[in-house]
């Protein structure tokens, strides 16, 4: 799957949930957001206590406005609500068409789904703990894991530790049922590795060749038998479904005697 194409004409926003996320975030997220399109919003939404101290200094240095709020009752997250308003007023003032929520917190897919009813964008960077529910409302999942800290003392007064295998590689059934299903709308049956892997993005937000173990998704498709791949003149490649001239037939049986 190659690298999304930038869109200079897109309104980025990018909204951070401070509560539910850490501050070293922030260059990832931005990172993510500015393949979309220009970020012309930066904001960090939380109370007192998360605006404090790491998230003060982070929210400063990457040129983010800090949205505090109060908590009035004891259960009621301000924050929340907030970030979902400015997202909702920020779309229907045509400040952004394009979000990028930066949270795990699955009370926000509601926002994504209501984003998107109304034409905008939404991506969500997120962690391992994000629930489906909120990877899948998106069009888009991006997981961030937070750096392991270093412990350079510990490491050196202790053995290497051993390598961890590869991750095996996977082959999901449903990379064969979209070729089966774009290709029947196309008159030569070859769908573009490109519009495949968009495709494959929309039924599934967190899909990437990376998660099932490959380099790219060239290099994954070249696994299956079914699929064979083809360079075409103008060096992009597309993919097929394998015709029964494709497919390699079985050794001929002896002759009986």
């Amino acid at each position: 799957m190659g690298p999304t194409e930038l869109n200079t004409d897109a309104k980025v926003a990018v909204l951070v949930d401070c509560e539910n996320a850490s501050p070293d975030v922030l260059e990832y997220a931005l990172q993510v957001a500015a393949q979309f399109g220009r970020v012309v919003l930066r904001r960090g939404f939380g109370n007192q206590n998360a605006l404090a101290n790491k998230w003060q200094e982070a929210l400063v240095r990457r040129a983010f406005t800090p949205c505090l709020q109060y908590t009035y009752s004891s259960g009621k997250n301000t924050s929340d609500i907030a970030l979902a308003m400015d997202a909702i007023e920020a779309m229907f003032d045509g400040r952004a068409d394009t979000f990028c929520l930066v949270t795990s917190d699955s009370d926000f897919a509601g926002l994504c789904r209501k984003l998107r009813e109304r034409g905008a964008t939404v991506h969500i960077v997120g962690e391992a703990k994000t629930p489906e529910a909120l990877r899948n409302a998106s069009d888009q999942f991006f997981e961030w894991a937070p750096a392991e800290p270093a412990a350079a003392a510990e490491s050196a007064a202790q053995p290497a530790k051993p390598v961890a295998p590869p991750k095996p590689k996977q082959r999901p059934k449903s990379v064969v049922n979209a070729v089966r299903l774009m290709a029947a709308e196309i008159t030569d049956g070859r769908v573009a590795l490109s519009a495949l892997g968009s495709y494959l993005r929309r039924m599934d937000p967190g899909f990437t060749p990376q998660a099932m173990g490959y380099s790219g998704l060239a290099s994954m498709l070249k696994t299956y038998d079914l699929l064979p791949l083809r360079q075409e003149p103008g060096g992009h490649w597309t993919v097929a479904l394998a015709t029964p001239k494709d497919t390699p037939a079985p050794a001929a049986a002896a002759a009986a005697p």
